[in-house]
């Protein structure tokens, strides 16, 4: 039997780079997938062939989500694995940064999290071995320039995860937190047209500048960031909680 086998794994943000690799890594390990998202036709894409459910809602909507994962559930059990993935970066000098911005930034990379955990709460509870995963990045272990919303929000990701932990360290759950460096995704793809377009770079060396950040000289690939989220989801690893597992090709922290 494989290791997740009949385990009901919610990947928030599951259409695209992370969510997605962590998705199909999470089904080829046996358990039954749902990508969780605001764009329905970018999560049946994402789903076919992998036999996996899609729960279309925005994560900052709490009623929005509470339907979706009723429907998640009825259609593959309770949650036992939840992967709060989905996220957002805008980059903009603290100067510059308006109300609108910092809400909208916080409002998916902290608001999300802490809605879809609570709402699959009572399942992760009552699973054999409960897990949460919330995909950080380096920037909740650190600052960067033009970042401040998205490293307080995730620097807020951190802290909720390390809270929750020790809240529910006399249960079956865990939560954790991966923490990515840069990766070779659309929001850093975006993020580099972003920086060409501000400086006068070409794409080709603003990618290069933020592949600089990992000693290894490159981006992360999404399947690392999905190998580490499906360590943390194995059952035998139930004294791993509260942790921030850094993949970054040794990024100084």
């Amino acid at each position: 039997m494989t290791p997740l086998g009949g385990r009901h794994a919610l990947v928030t943000g599951g259409g695209s780079g992370i969510g997605l690799a962590v998705a199909r890594r999470l089904a080829a390990e046996g358990a039954r997938v749902t990508l969780m998202g605001r764009d329905e036709g970018r999560l049946r894409a994402a789903a076919d062939g992998m036999d996996a459910g899609v729960a279309v809602a925005d994560v900052t909507d709490a009623a929005a989500v509470d339907a979706a994962l009723a429907g998640a559930r009825a259609a593959r059990g309770p949650v036992a694995i939840l992967v709060n993935n989905a996220g957002a970066a805008e980059t903009t000098p603290f100067a510059r940064l308006d109300l609108a911005a910092w809400r909208r930034t916080t409002a998916v990379n902290l608001d999300g999290p802490f809605i879809v955990t609570r709402a699959a709460l009572p399942d992760l509870l009552a699973a054999e071995a409960g897990r949460v995963v919330n995909v950080a990045s380096t920037a909740a272990l650190r600052g960067y320039t033009y970042a401040a919303a998205y490293c307080a929000a995730k620097h807020g990701l951190l802290g909720l995860t390390r809270a929750l932990a020790l809240e529910l360290a006399g249960s079956r759950v865990t939560v954790n937190a991966v923490c990515p460096g840069f990766t070779d995704t659309d929001l850093v793809a975006r993020s580099a047209d972003a920086i060409a377009a501000k400086t006068g770079r070409t794409p080709d060396e603003a990618r290069a500048e933020l592949e600089r950040f990992n000693p290894q000289g490159r981006l992360v690939r999404p399947d690392e960031v999905a190998a580490a989220v499906v360590f943390l989801c194995l059952p035998e690893n139930a004294s791993v909680t509260g942790q921030a597992l850094a993949v970054a090709g040794g990024e100084v922290m």
